[in-house]
């Protein structure tokens, strides 16, 4: 962004600020007055109505203020980053470069995709390097689909290994041919020519791996581009300029250039040297063997450093800790890991840039170095091209939380400083098995917990501007609306831990902002999504419900499309269908919420749902289809409503929102998937009660069924492309189900 520009969405965004602060001011008055009238008037009733809606407007106004100051942190803080990253750019080099780790836990994932991740991982532009594939698909399938996709998975490691060697030991045996080579002997013109033969060797190298890889989607697209052509290109230039610097090379050698081809060889080199592995926690009995994320990754941490054993006893094959050279391997440990989803991929300057910002004398104290992921560019469908504008928007907001040190840890890639790992590990024995939690599991979003354990021990955490990091998005609602869910669930179980550390904490004017806006981070998808059910729903006096709300709202939606803007999108369009699609997901943030409310009561963990990632597509279930029919029944409902009573804000709004709903379940869904879904929602649940004898318990329910009739009067429009035989069952099933229930 251009210094002009930024000063420009600078002043726009002091400016929202003031208009939404105004806005607040004059909600507080209207609710007073109106708190003020009822108090005289005795009228208990009117001063809850009041305490209800100044709750409930008083979150989403607070919401917004929050967007705004993220928004004004991240343009404040622009230029000190930059400064931060750029003092740094030499101060690793491949001799003094810290050991790095770069961990990719992966279930079930597909074969291109762990292949395209541990590929973006190993050729990371970094020396002294290691990429584990944490393999957690059962050891033991019983089918064979299963055991084919587990023995491939197995084989990708060592497949990429093989391909990366052959340019590593050409590299290196240049490099040792021209250090064994005595300097008084040497023609330097020709030296500058083997080297630039060396870098063109590189390129081609990664121009055959674009070559053959396949182009299938996007996601291809962006990986060929990014990780192999321009690393090619930028290798092709270098070759370039050292053969014209060989040329132009005159009896005079600089004293340091023998020095300097030295350097680049070993750098060059690096670039392909990795070392490839594999481990499967689940094939020793005494590691934890939770499904989740969280404790795959802290079965690898716990071993990191140590040598091991696996010992077969009675209860299966153990991993054990020895001093035995024979039959065992040292696992190697590293002052940093970079934890990587199987689904995102790596600019080739990814470590190297985050290591050199923790490597910094200053940052001793950093725990966790990151560039919040970004959806891939260009997506072919409207649901996928939607749910990653939302993410790029994101991605801004979290820019702007390290300006107020609120930056949560995003668990899909992030740099991580293993001794504040260790700092907050926490060590359980569980029967015969230690567990050592060094990632908290005890919610889904575990990088979040974990945030707030890091600043409890005095760590901090920084979001580096700059997009080197990019995670596929859901291409279909059904897979969204488990991805979602996932997110909602554990931000209120986590609330009291962190409202605890900021009670502890110092406290300081900057201390303000960065409680404000990580409280909202955790409670938004619970209490938002709510905040605008009620707001619907409730029949608020019109003395309430004033254009103070609308005019509190309108700074909120200008920034996000101006966001949208730089992210690349179209403003207009794609605000709208962000704010179609948050519509949809508001029973899916509900049922996270509700589903933390549960664990918080119970005490028991709530089962770690991975987001599907198929090449079909993910079926939406007939509960959530179910909510979003009736999400719009009840906004056309309370439109009505509201408009015969004279209330034409809510009114308004709740038509808005049944068109957006409408357009949502079109465009995101698809009219002919929905019923194709719901249908067989219905069909599996009615042969479940049929099968468990429920309709006999209830003989009086087909009396009331209203299945033969419903289908009798939709027979005409059963040749219609929009009601298909199997929808018109589906539908009419569902209400067949619904009464049989009250029967």
């Amino acid at each position: 962004m251009s210094p002009k520009r930024q000063a420009v969405e600078l002043r726009l965004t002091q400016v929202s600020l003031a208009i939404t602060a105004l806005a607040a001011a004059m909600l507080v008055w209207s609710v007073g007055a109106v708190v003020w009238t009822a108090i005289g008037e005795r009228r208990v009733d009117r001063v809850v109505e009041a305490v209800i809606f100044a709750a409930i407007a008083g979150y989403l106004v607070y919401g917004n203020l929050c967007y705004e100051l993220a928004r004004l942190g991240r343009l404040t803080r622009s230029s000190g980053v930059a400064d931060l990253s750029a003092d740094s750019a030499d101060s690793c080099s491949a001799a003094t470069a810290p050991a790095l780790t770069i961990l990719v836990p992966s279930y079930k994932e597909e074969i291109p995709v762990i292949r395209q991740t541990l590929l973006s991982a190993a050729l990371q532009d970094y020396p002294n390097k290691r990429v584990v594939l944490l393999l957690d698909d059962p050891p033991s399938p019983k089918t064979h689909p299963d055991r084919a996709a587990l023995w491939a998975a197995r084989s990708v490691p060592f497949e990429l290994q093989t391909r990366m060697d052959e340019p590593a030991e050409f590299i290196a045996q240049a490099r040792r041919e021209f250090r064994n080579r005595p300097s008084s002997e040497a023609c330097w013109e020709t030296e500058c020519v083997r080297l630039s033969d060396c870098f063109l060797r590189a390129a081609e190298w990664f121009e055959a791996q674009a070559k053959h890889c396949p182009i299938q989607s996007h996601t291809d697209v962006w990986f060929v581009r990014e990780v192999l052509t321009v690393p090619a290109d930028e290798l092709r230039d270098a070759a370039g300029q050292w053969f014209a610097r060989g040329r132009q090379q005159s009896d005079v050698v600089p004293a340091d250039l023998a020095t300097e081809i030295d350097a680049v060889y070993e750098r060059l080199a690096a670039r392909f040297v990795v070392q490839f592995d594999v481990f499967e926690r689940k094939q020793y009995c005494n590691l934890s063997h939770e499904p989740n994320k969280a404790m795959n990754l802290n079965s690898y941490l716990a071993v990191m450093g140590k040598r091991v054993k696996p010992v077969l006893r009675a209860d299966g094959v153990h991993l054990e800790d020895t001093a035995a050279l024979i039959g065992s391997r040292l696992i190697p440990d590293s002052p940093y890991v970079i934890t990587l989803d199987a689904d995102s991929l790596l600019k080739p300057d990814y470590a190297g840039t985050l290591v050199r910002i923790m490597e910094q004398p200053d940052q001793t104290r950093m725990a966790v170095a990151q560039t919040p992921y970004s959806a891939f560019p260009n997506a072919p469908g409207a649901l996928e091209r939607t749910a990653g504008a939302t993410t790029d928007v994101q991605y801004f907001v979290h820019q702007g939380f390290t300006r107020f040190a609120a930056t949560f840890w995003v668990g899909a890639n992030a740099l991580l400083r293993k001794s504040a790992l260790e700092d907050i590990c926490q060590v359980e024995r569980i029967g015969h098995i230690t567990v050592r939690r060094y990632i908290q599991d005890r919610t889904v979003i575990e990088d979040t917990e974990s945030t707030v354990d890091l600043m409890a021990k005095g760590w901090t955490l920084y979001n580096h501007p700059e997009r080197l990091a990019y995670s596929a998005t859901p291409p279909d609602f059904g897979s969204l609306v488990i991805q979602r869910a996932r997110w909602a669930n554990g931000g209120l179980i986590i609330l009291p831990k962190l409202l605890e550390f900021l009670w502890r904490a110092p406290k300081r004017p900057a201390t303000a902002a960065q409680a404000l806006l990580q409280a909202h981070y955790l409670t938004s998808l619970a209490l938002t999504p709510l905040s605008v059910v009620l707001l619907l729903s409730i029949p608020f006096s019109p003395d309430l419900m004033t254009p103070a709300m609308p005019l509190a709202a309108f700074p909120y939606f200008v920034l996000y499309a101006r966001d949208l803007a730089l992210a690349g999108y179209r403003p207009f369009r794609d605000l709208m269908r962000a704010y179609a699609l948050n519509l949809l997901l508001i029973p899916v943030h509900l049922t996270g919420a509700v589903t933390s409310i549960r664990q918080l009561v119970a005490g028991t963990k709530i089962p770690f749902r991975r987001t599907p990632k198929i090449s079909g597509r993910t079926r939406t279930s007939g509960l959530d289809l179910i909510l979003q029919l009736t999400m719009i029944m009840v906004s056309a409902g309370l439109s009505l409503y509201h408009g015969l009573g004279g209330r034409w804000i809510p009114a308004t709004f709740a038509l808005a929102n049944v068109f957006l709903l409408c357009y949502g379940v079109r465009r995101f869904i698809g009219l002919a998937e929905a019923y194709r879904d719901l249908a067989l929602s219905a069909r599996e649940a009615i042969g479940r009660y049929a099968k468990s004898g429920w309709f006999s318990d209830r003989p009086l329910a087909p009396l009331f069924s209203p299945m033969n009739l419903f289908f009798v009067l939709m027979q005409p429009m059963r040749k219609s492309r929009a009601f298909s035989r199997q929808a018109l069952w589906g539908v009419s099933a569902f209400f067949d189900m619904m009464v049989t229930i009250v029967a």
